[in-house]
């Protein structure tokens, strides 16, 4: 691990390669300009999470991953999903 990393970023990267390979989503551009724009969008509505050690990014990503948190942060990335493919800047 460098010296730090935003475990929101980690969990938002990953949640939008998923649902980005679902069914739902197969109209929307996928190139990486795109991409990073989503994820950008989404973190910018998601508060960051920034950790300096492997077991404190272990606690934060517990604490992250709950039903409840994943419906939270999902609802962000599906609108920076749906706002990034009516407005691509690619």
């Amino acid at each position: 691990m460098k010296g730090y990393v935003n475990v929101m970023e980690e969990i938002v990267n990953a949640l939008v390669t998923m649902l980005m390979v679902g069914h739902e989503y197969q109209t929307f551009c996928k190139c990486d300009k795109c991409r990073n724009d989503m994820i950008a969008l989404a973190l910018n509505n998601l508060p960051s999470h920034y950790v300096t050690s492997e077991d404190g990014r272990k606690i934060v990503y517990e604490k992250l991953n709950t039903t409840e948190n994943r419906k939270w942060i999902n609802k962000r990335i599906i609108s920076a999903i749906h706002v990034v493919g009516k407005y691509p800047k690619h």
